[in-house]
Parts: structure tokens; sequence; C-alpha cells
């Protein structure tokens, strides 16, 4: 795409010394300056300078991993909204998750977003690997980002796992025992496991509270250095991949 239509005003602005100090490359108006614009950027050097054309193509990638990562956006901003109502404790999670239905203005809308997002992003997360698998984009050289993806989509479903305790109530109690104690059935490590994940050998505070912790910290951290990773080793290896 052309820029010479951004020419003037907007030149001037490229020109001046706020915008050098910022992006060094001056207006991008040839293909290097445009290439050394996306390099020396931080939120666009993860990206590649081009594509091919093929991969611009709806029904080529089907936006799915955009998509996916859209949907953990969203997750991401609800999830900090509902921090500010929710407390990770025994005798209150379940009010608090009423009073965010009958009480809190919206409430009831902000946690559905955040729930069905959570189970588009699985769904979403799982048709993508298909359609990598599907097209042959796993193979070299792009099996470690393969190796990112796979990780990806089951940190995604432990995700939605730990998220399912903090409302509280009976679905969730007996999911997660159910969860829980078909862990501690994992050889030689399953009991460490499942003492890991509930703080003790019962679903009680200490669960509720590493759940809690596990959800809002812990896994969406791990998350985002991969989603960065796997987004950099797309422009590594040369861009979305081509047709078989």
């Amino acid at each position: 795409m052309r820029l010479s239509f951004l020419k003037g005003p907007f030149k001037k602005i490229s020109e001046s010394g706020l915008w050098r100090s910022i992006f060094r490359t001056g207006f991008p108006d040839t293909e290097r300056k445009r290439s050394l614009f996306v390099f020396g950027n931080f939120f666009l050097h993860i990206l590649p300078v081009k594509i091919r054309k093929h991969g611009l193509k709806f029904r080529y990638t089907l936006c799915l991993g955009g998509i996916a990562f859209l949907l953990f956006l969203i997750l991401a901003i609800t999830g900090i909204l509902l921090m500010f109502y929710y407390v990770p404790d025994v005798n209150r999670a379940y009010e608090d998750m009423k009073d965010l239905e009958f009480v809190v203005s919206f409430g009831i809308l902000l946690r559905n977003l955040h729930r069905w997002s959570a189970h588009a992003m699985v769904a979403v997360a799982f048709l993508h690997m298909c359609r990598v698998f599907y097209t042959g984009s796993y193979k070299p050289p792009r099996e470690f980002n393969w190796v990112i993806g796979v990780t990806l989509l089951f940190l995604t479903m432990f995700l939605s796992f730990t998220g399912y305790l903090l409302p509280w109530d009976q679905l969730a109690y007996w999911a997660v025992t159910v969860g829980t104690t078909i862990a501690g059935f994992v050889p030689l490590a399953g009991g460490t496991i499942r003492y890991i994940l509930l703080g003790g050998n019962v679903v009680g505070q200490g669960a509720l509270l590493r759940f809690y912790s596990l959800h809002i910290i812990v896994v969406p951290l791990i998350m985002s250095i991969l989603i960065a990773v796997h987004f950099w080793r797309v422009r590594k290896d040369g861009g979305i991949s081509g047709p078989l």
C-alpha cells in the first residue's frame, strides 16, 4: 500500500523532532523506510513487513488466530473490570456473583461477555490449530511455532478450568472436585499436582485462592509471553505459510 496520500501535513509531522525521536526513520515513503518503520517499532516489530498475497484471503486463514487474540484481549479487559466487584473468599464469592447479576449496572452483561468469550476462545483456538494442520503450516521451518501453538491451546483450556471455580456455586464446586480428582490419577506426580491445585486435600478456601491467582496472574502472564513469541516466530519464519 502506497503512502503518498499522506504527504503534506503528515510529512511535516513525520519530519518533526518528536516524530524522529520515536520512529527515527522519517516519513515511510520507500520500501526500506517502511521496513525500518516496522522493525524499529516496539509494537510492530513482531509482525512481518510483508505477507504473501494468499495470506490476505479470508478463506485461507479464516482470521482464526486474530479472533483468538481478540478474545484474549476481551477476556483481559472484562476480567480486570470483574476484579473490582469480586472477592476470592468462600463466604463472599457466590454473593458477589449474584450482585453482578442483580445489583451492579450491566454486571450480568459484563460477566456473560467474559464467560462466553472464554468458551469462544477455546473453540476458536482449537479451530485455528485444525486450520494450521490442514494447510501444513506446522512443517519446517515452523515446527517450533507449532509447539508454541499447542502449548497455548492447553493453556487456554487450563485458563478456562481455573476460572470455573470462581463463581463458587454447586456446578463449579463439583466440576473442580471431579477435575482435580482426575488429575490426582496422573502417574507418579498425580497426588502432588492435586495438592498444589487445591492447596490441601479438599476444595475450600485454599483452592479458591489458588485458582484465582492462577486465573488472573500466572496463566495470563505465561500466555502473554507465548503469544508475543508466537507472533514473532511468524515473522521470523517468513510470514503466513503458503499453500501446500
